[in-house]
Order: C-alpha cells, then structure tokens, then sequence
C-alpha cells in the first residue's frame, strides 16, 4: 500500500507594511500616554483618540490593553538592549565602556517616554514584564560581568562588584530621561539639550573609568 505524503501547512504570511506601520504608530501614541499616566491611569480609548481612531478600530490591532503595554514595553526593551551589544563586543576596556555609555545617553535622551515607561513599570516591582526582565535582561547582564571580569583577570581593570557597576550607569544615564524635566529647570532652560547630554557624558565616564583604574 503506498504511503502517502502528508501535506504541509503554508508558512505564514508576513504581516502587510500598512499593518505593520499602524501597530507602529499605536505603539508610539501608547508609549507617550503610558509614559505620562501609568498604565492605569491610560486607557484605549485615550490612545484611540489620540490617533483619531476609534476604540474598535484600536481592537482589531491589540485586542486589550494589558497586550498593548507589553508590546510598547518589549519595543522599549529591544531597542535598549540591541544599543547596549557592543560591551561584551569591545576589546579595548575603556573604548568599550566609553561606547556603552553613550549608547545609553542616547537612549535616554531619543526615546524619553520609552525609557519612563519602563522605569514606571520596574518602580512598581514590575508587576507586568518580571518575566521579560528575568529572560532577556539577566542573560544580557551576565555578559556584560563576565566581559568585566575577563578584562580584570587580564590586569586591565580594577576588581570590583561589576554587576553594582552596570546598576550605577543604568542609573546615571537613565537619570537623564526619568529626571530630565527637573535636571533642565535646575539649569534654567526648558529642556535639556545637546551640550547638557556632552557634559553627563563627561562627568559619568570620569566616574566609571576611575573606577576601573587599577
């Protein structure tokens, strides 16, 4: 009797662009309003309405809310985690962390509401992305330490608790989109600008590679 080929089902279809330009511009309008209200505070039909589309048109693309927050949160947490590669990637201990550095002041100062979303988000325990934080940051970070421990064990660096390390630059960096607003009234201007981002810079590498100097 012969046998008979069992058929295979289609690859999916990848989504159209028109789609995948909508989600995009969704995402965008959520991560403004979750970054200002807190994902309580903000609702579908405020970021409906703030794109000019209805709620039911909303739905069609994230069908709730809780699906949408993940979504701008796991855009937020791959843009910052494809910036922060060229560590584990570097050669040159001080070219590296200088690099990094400025990899997360960028970040910082290109997607404020991004980085707030997530700082929400983490200050609240992290009631709704735990799992993500544990899956994809822990891996990343243990490269990093393992990057720093490699260069310390050469002679190329000081000892230190590196994972404390990375926690002192995620806050320095971060500092500059969660605290912006108040860092540029301090300063007396309404928003911080290029040369405010340049001296940060400065000032934190200082810090860090004083740090590190054996």
């Amino acid at each position: 009797m012969p046998l008979t080929k069992k058929k295979t089902a289609p690859a999916p279809r990848p989504p159209r662009q028109a789609r995948v330009r909508k989600e995009a511009l969704i995402r965008a309008e959520a991560e403004r309003q979750f970054a200002q209200y807190g994902f309580e505070g903000s609702s579908l039909e405020m970021i409906a309405a703030g794109l000019g589309l209805s709620r039911h048109n909303l739905l069609y693309y994230y069908p709730n809310k809780e699906g949408l927050y993940r979504a701008v949160l796991d855009d937020v947490l791959a843009e910052w985690l494809q910036r922060m590669e060229g560590l584990v990637a570097g050669t040159d201990p001080e070219a590296a962390v200088c690099d990094y550095v400025a990899a997360k002041l960028r970040f910082s100062r290109e997607r404020v509401a991004g980085s707030q979303v997530f700082a929400r988000e983490v200050m609240a325990g992290a009631p709704r992305f735990r799992d993500a934080i544990e899956a994809r940051v822990l891996p990343a970070l243990n490269a990093d330490v393992k990057t720093f421990e490699r260069w310390a064990r050469e002679g190329r660096i000081a000892t230190l608790d590196f994972r404390h390390l990375m926690f002192s630059i995620w806050a320095s960096t971060q500092a500059y989109a969660d605290l912006g607003p108040q860092f540029a009234i301090l300063l007396g201007k309404p928003a911080l600008e290029a040369e405010d981002f340049a001296a940060a810079e400065e000032v934190i590498l200082k810090q860090v590679l004083a740090a590190l100097q054996r």
